[in-house]
């Protein structure tokens, strides 16, 4: 005996409900934060990837005679020439020894281009935003106006540098002895 369209399209349909996978569980999307992560005088701190334009490792720095002792210099980056600033030697007075670990964070802001000597970056850096907090009293630095807040992750903090606000410092314009 013949089955009718519509029995056979029942069944049809009984047996592919029997054969699906279920969907998968809906997983909550959480907003993250990436930075640069770097260290400044032993300490681990996170820029905003936006600031940095360029990670170097090795370049070649010609002396500037006259400048301050934190201005280390210039160096020709494919045919332009670009100021070396050690940052720790800007802000906290001790110059940074240079190392296979050192590296220069380019910024680029307000027309200003500069390379920032660090002891080392540790790589990129993600955050939930929710483990952001714009505190940074406790961490107890002498440059807490170069800082935007902090990220907390398995217990360790990570003080966010607002690297474009060097520009706006005049004590970092002026690099003349």
């Amino acid at each position: 005996m013949k089955k009718a369209p519509i029995l056979l399209l029942h069944e049809l349909a009984l047996r592919s409900r029997a054969g699906a996978h279920s969907l998968p569980q809906q997983i909550e999307v959480k907003a993250t934060w990436e930075g640069v992560g770097f260290t400044l005088d032993g300490n681990g701190w996170v820029a905003p990837i936006d600031q940095i334009k360029e990670i170097l490792t090795k370049v070649s720095i010609s002396h500037i005679p006259g400048a301050k002792p934190w201005v280390r210099g210039v160096a020709n980056v494919r045919g332009n020439l670009l100021p070396i600033v050690d940052l720790k030697g800007f802000l906290i007075g001790k110059m940074t020894k240079m190392s296979r670990q050192s590296r220069i964070l380019v910024m680029q802001h307000k027309g200003v281009v500069a390379g920032l000597l660090v002891e080392e970056v540790t790589g990129m850096r993600q955050f939930l935003e929710e483990e952001y907090s714009r505190e940074t009293s406790e961490l107890n630095v002498p440059f807490q106006k170069m800082l935007m807040g902090q990220y907390r992750q398995r217990g360790e903090s990570w003080g966010v540098f607002n690297i474009n606000h060097l520009v706006d410092m005049q004590e970092f314009m002026q690099v003349a002895a």
